[in-house]
């Protein structure tokens, strides 16, 4: 008989996403809808990922938030497109005929829980405070939790403040994002690589217009709807970033201060999607000793959150390689050669990353040294000359290089910045503002890792340029035949 398995999903608002849990703990899969339809952060569960989960048997179908009150929550906020409102009705519309026989078990969690629990149960701690921070989430747009393991080894989560709709930091960032000519609930990182290109004086006024409270998180306005076209007029673009950037930091700080004064613990778990504002993490040690952000944790790393709250107790995580597998031995020796031949080349090999960031199983890698790199990965990428590029570095190296925020020492998952002690022998590494997004790699034996071995065996230099691997306007690529369509279109050789 085959082992049952819990079904964690995310669906219906933006990223869709599933995660396979076994009865150990285990994570047996996980993955974005978006990579199979490839349609950007696509809302739907997608045949390709329904024809994954062929492969598993399924006692509980755990769903990452309350049906009924997200459907409250669109009758209050003005909106019309109400879904199911009952989880068997939310589990039927996503999943459609695939799901002809109910599992034995249906279940769902609140929002900011689904979240709180993607990323204790899977983190290091025995207990935690846990931050919440997100756009909006049933009514929640801020949770401060208190979470810990009983003596049965049951995760047991205390909600000790939170903030409700519509004061809200996503919902600032996202308005700003738009007002930008951005894309809302997306091209918010585009907004933060602006950033520091402007001057933070608009924030004065963002705080005279905006702003009621930072201590409470509280908003003069609904930013729901988006900010006037008109607003901020006579600062430049990166001005605007800049202030917005300032301000949520500002915001952000003011509810980790808040956070430790609970003194529930000195461990932080933080998730939400402004978890992702890696320019605002690199002060989060001034509140917390010990630092856990799942690299995926937003709506779609809470697939992984209601599968762990279904499931109870800590979730085994090892890594974040857990979508679509392309077979084969890293490709170590093909990588070497086309970067010493060429200085660019594109890796597709093993699991996809569940999350945001290319950790080097569907990255775009260079070579950081020399003032060309950039250029040149800008123009293969067709985005923006102002964005910045992160490197990818062996972990025990990393100290050599870059400045590491207060209470980091690693940063495996890309979620922090530090200043570039080498700037002019690294420019394709380094932004405008003279920081590098940082992802270090630990001695593991995984395939990036080896890779990076022996590039440093072969030039001296312990790291590469690592960006995601994805045709514009696409997600990352999943599979080979992904691939072979990015050689075609670019003519960059992707390694497999």
């Amino acid at each position: 008989m085959k082992q049952p398995y819990i079904l964690g999903l995310s669906a219906g608002y933006h990223d869709a996403a599933a995660t396979v849990v076994d009865t150990q703990g285990n994570i047996a899969f996980a993955a974005h809808s978006e990579r199979y339809s490839k349609i950007k952060n696509d809302a739907t569960i997608s045949a390709g990922l329904l024809a994954e989960l062929c492969n598993y048997e399924f006692d509980t179908v755990a769903y990452y938030e309350r049906p009924w009150m997200h459907n409250l929550q669109q009758v209050y906020t003005g909106q019309r497109d109400l879904g199911p409102w009952t989880v068997r009705g939310a589990l039927k519309k996503h999943l459609g005929t695939w799901y002809q026989r109910p599992a034995a078990r249906e279940v769902c969690y609140p929002h900011h829980l689904s979240h709180a629990a993607s990323g204790f149960q899977t983190s290091p701690f025995d207990r935690a405070t846990v931050v919440v921070i997100d756009a909006i989430g049933e009514f929640d747009t801020v949770s401060i939790y208190g979470a810990e393991y009983n003596k049965e080894g049951r995760a047991v989560y205390t909600r000790l403040w939170g903030q409700k709709y519509p004061h809200s930091i996503g919902l600032f960032y996202s308005a700003v994002t738009a007002r930008l000519g951005l894309r809302p609930l997306d091209e918010e990182y585009i907004v933060m690589g602006m950033a520091a290109y402007g001057s933070t004086m608009s924030s004065v006024l963002m705080h005279s217009d905006l702003i009621d409270s930072v201590r409470d998180v509280r908003f003069r306005q609904n930013l729901h709807a988006g900010l006037d076209d008109r607003a901020f007029m006579g600062y430049t673009d990166a001005d605007i970033a800049a202030g917005a950037q300032l301000v949520a930091e500002e915001l952000i700080y003011s509810i980790m201060q808040r956070a430790r004064d609970f003194n529930w613990s000195t461990n932080l778990v933080y998730q939400g999607g402004v978890a992702l504002n890696c320019l605002a993490n690199r002060n989060l040690g001034n509140y917390f000793e010990n630092i856990w952000i799942m690299p995926c944790p937003g709506d779609a790393g809470s697939s992984l959150g209601a599968a762990a709250l279904a499931y109870g107790r800590r979730i085994n995580w090892q890594d974040a390689s857990l979508g679509r597998n392309i077979p084969g031995e890293y490709p170590v020796g093909a990588v070497v050669d086309h970067l010493l031949r060429d200085r660019i080349v594109g890796v597709a090999s093993g699991r996809a990353e569940f999350g945001p960031r290319a950790l080097g199983n569907r990255s775009l890698l260079a070579d950081p040294r020399g003032l060309d790199i950039k250029d040149r990965v800008n123009e293969i990428k067709r985005r923006q000359q102002f964005r910045p590029f992160a490197p990818v570095i062996l972990e025990e190296h990393v100290g050599d290089y870059f400045d590491m925020p207060s209470g980091f020492v690693t940063s495996r998952y890309m979620q922090i910045v530090g200043r570039c002690r080498h700037p002019d022998v690294y420019p394709a590494i380094v932004h405008y503002d003279g920081t590098s997004r940082i992802q270090t790699v630990p001695g593991d034996n995984s395939g990036i890792r080896r890779l990076l071995e022996a590039w440093y065996a072969a030039t001296g230099c312990p790291m590469l340029l690592n960006t995601s691997l994805n045709i514009r306007g696409e997600p990352m690529v999943n599979d080979r035949a992904d691939a072979d369509r990015f050689e075609a279109l670019y003519g960059v050789r992707v390694c497999s």
